[in-house]
């Protein structure tokens, strides 16, 4: 792929609505553009539609009016498959494969794309030292890992093929203070050696205005705004400033 250039638009949702089965509406015409290289945080509630949109990206749930776009293509244009394997997907609750050691877990895409050995075992390899573990990991299975160890896993494995997008769904919600605290900050200085566009959802707004660098409010299945988090912080509308306000209380 051609690299993309620092203010073109890898992720698009163009008057986008999603409704379920039955006709509940989860997404009411949600209009973003997510720009290369930029960590946009999609920050709210439970039941704002932030997970609803993020599957939407890699077709794990579809449209229901408007389009998505990736990389300038309509979601519903793409091969599922090939559509996910541009796209790294991290979850709160890792889905590492049991009964995979460290370093299957890490290099089954790569496997599925049909690198060689050597070079998977040198990724593998990498992506470890990346993540910040030790080699002597590779081995393991998931049983025997930490929970913050299981975590950096699944960033590595989201990693492992290099793709230019990365999708994360509260990735760090399940770690204790401490550890979430961590990887955090290692994560901050992933993204700025990585340079990978990422969607990351949480409702947390601590690490969103810690990792973004926009942050999209949804509330109630719609967008209530997009910031830059200065400008979050002194945001004035109704929404905005209610998440502020409880963020202030709870930080005192």
């Amino acid at each position: 792929m051609s690299a993309e250039s620092p203010d073109s638009v890898v992720l698009e949702f163009r008057h986008v609505s999603c409704r379920t089965e039955e006709g509940r509406p989860l997404l009411s015409d949600i209009n973003l553009e997510v720009r290369s290289g930029e960590t946009l945080v999609l920050l709210g509630r439970s039941g704002s539609g932030k997970t609803t949109a993020l599957k939407l990206i890699n077709r794990l749930r579809e449209v229901s009016e408007g389009e998505v776009r990736v990389e300038g293509r309509a979601t519903a244009e793409w091969d599922p498959i090939q559509l996910r394997r541009r796209i790294g997907y991290v979850i709160q609750e890792v889905g590492l494969f049991p009964h995979y050691t460290v370093e299957r877990n890490i290099g089954l895409v790569p496997r599925l794309e049909g690198w060689p050995e050597p070079r998977i075992r040198a990724r593998v390899e990498e992506l470890l030292a990346l993540v910040g573990l030790e080699s002597e990991l590779r081995g393991r299975y998931p049983h025997q890992l930490s929970g913050g160890q299981r975590q950096r896993v699944g960033v590595a494995r989201a990693l492992a093929a290099d793709p230019p997008i990365l999708l994360m769904d509260e990735p760090f919600g399940a770690l204790d203070p401490l550890t979430r605290a961590e990887i955090q900050r290692e994560f901050r200085g992933l993204e700025q050696r990585l340079g990978k566009t990422i969607v990351f959802v949480t409702h947390d707004l601590r690490e969103g205005l810690l990792l973004g660098t926009r942050l999209a409010l949804m509330e109630a299945g719609k967008l209530a705004g997009t910031y830059s988090p200065e400008e979050f912080l002194q945001a004035t509308d109704p929404t905005a400033a209610a998440y502020v306000a409880a963020f202030r209380a709870a930080e005192q």
